[in-house]
């Protein structure tokens, strides 16, 4: 049951860090779901790290952490992507 909220942790993470970033981000869903599960992992770390990963209430400060963490990865790795699937489709 586990994999399961990881995912859709994961889903809405990726999603959430798609809306903050500036354009258009060509990376497939499935690649969205892990670069959230990893940003959520990441921001996590960051917020223990910082003693505010445990608050009385909904861990706001955590959350953004999270989702910041994915839009750096997503802004990294998005172009990459793209790079790679245009040159893929330039040798065909």
């Amino acid at each position: 049951m586990n994999i399961i909220w990881a995912i859709i942790a994961g889903l809405v993470i990726g999603l959430l860090a798609k809306l903050v970033i500036r354009g258009r981000q060509p990376i497939p869903l499935w690649l969205t779901i892990i670069i959230g599960i990893i940003g959520a992992i990441v921001g996590n770390y960051i917020a223990s790290a910082i003693h505010v990963r445990h608050t009385s209430g909904i861990d706001w400060i955590r959350h953004i952490l999270q989702v910041a963490a994915a839009a750096v990865l997503i802004s990294l790795i998005s172009p990459m992507w793209m790079s790679r699937h245009s040159s893929r489709r330039a040798r065909i």
